[in-house]
């Protein structure tokens, strides 16, 4: 992929902002409780390596991941010992790439441990084996005392081939201010693992759960978007903690015009001029992660609100101008200028969706800059 070097839209990404966020979690863990960062889909969009290590230095023993190929990165990247879980679903012919990874897995079914088996024996490897189970959420996981019951009894009769390290469900509605969801998942956990001999790691606690609901139990949080300083419900509830945001995105004006009245502007022509005006184009567009529904969204271009006019390009959009400003103008899309900001949940709210959505969209192409 190649990384825009030689264009000036950059993200900044504060990684004091990310140790500072990781430490008041700390002060927050129950005694034997640790801290699995969760690095998925790029660290959701602030990069994967830097954020990780980051992490490692404030406190975190351990990393959730969500495909294999990350899981791998970190290793490659020197972590070495530390427990990478992959939180998604990898199919069983993996089972012997993983375990020679030393990479810990999600499992939801007898089927995969069954499959896995003959092949780890062959390789002579033991894989590290997370049960995940489905208390409400709807996506993986065991439902049924019985199969999980199956399943686990399945790993000790072949402890050569299995190590039963973790066992963990998640929360659909933990960052709602109805907890009545919550507490039926919670519930219903605490009923599928009655009786059964827990492993080394118990892990319930999204970012949210840890916020709100800090009774859920287990030894393990997994800290998600409140890692980046982002609260996990939008604008439903207060985060308790002075959590800091870690992503800040900007480009410049790259070109400078000057259009009449019922002149257009994009594609479509939806935008049309009412009077002469001055328009900016920007080197960011749908390409780099800023959604082509964010027409009309505005802006700060040298610290003042300006309106993108016209449909977003894929490389490019346009904001209008209250006046004639140079080349190389600064253009805030996430952060602040002077006395105004815009933040990721500025530009959710007007995406109508979530800012997870929002940072995990910057492609690649956004040259990230680092910052302590």
């Amino acid at each position: 992929m190649v990384v825009g070097r030689h264009r000036n839209t950059k993200a900044i990404i504060n990684l004091g902002a990310i140790a500072e966020n990781v430490n008041l979690e700390r002060k927050q863990l129950a005694q034997g409780q640790e801290i699995f960062a969760v690095v998925k889909a790029n660290a959701y969009g602030h990069g994967l390596l830097p954020v990780a290590k980051t992490a490692r230095k404030a406190g975190a023993t351990g990393f959730c991941v969500a495909v294999i190929d990350e899981g791998i990165a970190l290793r490659q990247a020197g972590f070495v010992n530390e427990t990478i879980l992959v939180l998604g679903v990898s199919p069983s012919s993996e089972a012997v790439y993983l375990a020679k990874n030393n990479l810990s897995t999600a499992v939801s079914t007898i089927d995969f441990l069954q499959a896995a088996q003959p092949q780890l024996s062959q390789a002579g490897l033991k894989l590290r084996v997370h049960i995940s189970l489905d208390t409400g959420m709807g996506r993986i996981g065991f439902k049924e005392s019985q199969t999980l019951r199956k399943a686990v009894d399945y790993m000790h009769e072949y402890p050569e081939q299995f190590e039963f390290e973790g066992i963990f469900t998640h929360f659909a509605q933990a960052d709602s201010a109805d907890s009545s969801y919550y507490q039926q998942q919670l519930a219903k956990f605490k009923k599928l693992t009655e009786g059964l001999t827990l492993p080394r790691y118990v892990h319930v606690a999204n970012s949210a759960a840890a916020l709100w609901h800090k009774a859920c139990g287990g030894n393990v949080i997994r800290y998600g978007i409140t890692m980046y300083g982002l609260n996990p419900s939008g604008n439903e509830l207060e985060v308790p903690l002075p959590i800091k945001p870690a992503l800040s995105l900007y480009s410049e004006l790259v070109h400078v015009k000057k259009i009449a009245a019922g002149e257009s502007v994009g594609y479509g022509s939806t935008y049309t001029a009412k009077k002469s005006e001055w328009i900016g184009t920007v080197p960011i567009g749908y390409a780099d992660g800023w959604l082509r529904r964010m027409q009309g969204f505005k802006l700060l271009v040298a610290g003042k609100y300006c309106e993108t006019v016209g449909r977003v390009c894929m490389d490019q959009l346009m904001v209008r101008l209250p006046s004639q400003l140079p080349i190389g103008t600064k253009v805030t899309l996430i952060g602040k200028d002077g006395e105004n900001e815009i933040t990721a949940q500025d530009v959710a709210n007007y995406a109508q969706t979530i800012h997870y959505e929002i940072t995990c969209c910057l492609s690649e192409r956004i040259l990230r800059k680092y910052q302590d």
